[in-house]
């Protein structure tokens, strides 16, 4: 299977884009870079004894991958270019999908919540007004401060 994956993705690559670098994967799969497209494909060998595991995702700047962001199933037998067409859907739906900005946080879009009202699971941000329980610290520090120079405040005169 590895040696016909391997046939596979070099004529994939050639039907996907004129720029591109195939290399193996140590998990026995192969993966298939276009940098001036910032995208790559990988073809895994899945359970099936016929069938591969198409991911597709994008380069980060610096060329780091990014995880996929879609995958499927394909069957060997059915010709390269059915696994082309695939591999085009699933590049299509990467280059869909917003990129998070710099490549940091890749948890997809932001949802908009209404006025007032935060996320569940996040915490309200709070404003810079220093609120109740920061005055009365600061009050009792105050007062310990106060208590200390005045019982012992005689002994350094």
């Amino acid at each position: 299977m590895g040696a016909r994956l391997g046939e596979t993705a070099s004529e994939l690559a050639g039907l996907l884009w004129r720029e591109h670098t195939v290399y193996r994967e140590r998990t026995g799969g192969v993966v298939i870079r276009g940098e001036h497209v910032q995208r790559w494909i990988s073809l895994a060998p899945s359970g099936g004894r016929d069938e591969v595991l198409v991911r597709a995702g994008r380069i980060l700047d610096g060329g780091t991958t990014a995880p996929a962001r879609s995958e499927a199933l394909v069957c060997l037998s059915a010709g390269t270019g059915e696994l082309a067409a695939v591999c085009r859907r699933l590049l299509s739906e990467a280059a869909a999908t917003p990129a998070a900005p710099h490549g940091h946080g890749q948890r997809g879009p932001r949802r908009r919540t209404p006025r007032g009202r935060t996320p569940r699971g996040r915490t309200a941000t709070r404003s810079r007004h220093t609120g109740l329980a920061s005055w009365a610290v600061v009050v009792v520090v105050v007062a310990i401060v106060g208590l200390y120079s005045a019982f012992y405040g005689r002994f350094f005169l």
